[in-house]
């Protein structure tokens, strides 16, 4: 059976922007819970070149129905990267009151 819950993962260049897109969601229902956590430091390739940088990291607590035609557009559209990193994983298990009331927030 498909969960309906998920974790969306989304890396941003600050905490300042972090807690912009973490507003937006919260104000659209399209989150229950927004962490952020920062500083991280980010390795990864982009343009063929191995980069380095400190970022922060939003972990979104959602339901799967909001992801691609809501979540994604809607960080898209204030997000500063040109390809962000927006993936989701699921929530296999969670207390039910807890899973309740992340579905409560996001209606």
């Amino acid at each position: 059976m498909e969960q309906p819950f998920i974790v969306v993962l989304i890396t941003v260049p600050s905490r300042e922007t972090g807690q912009e897109i973490a507003n937006l969601l919260l104000e659209r229902k399209l989150a229950a819970c927004v962490n952020i956590i920062s500083p991280i430091t980010s390795i990864y390739t982009w343009e063929g070149q191995a980069r380095t940088d400190e970022e922060a990291l939003l972990i979104v607590k959602t339901r799967r129905d909001l992801f691609e035609e809501r979540l994604i557009p809607a960080v898209q559209s204030v997000h500063p990267y040109e390809v962000p990193e927006i993936i989701a994983l699921p929530i296999l298990m969670g207390s039910r009151r807890y899973l309740d009331w992340m579905d409560e927030a996001t209606q």
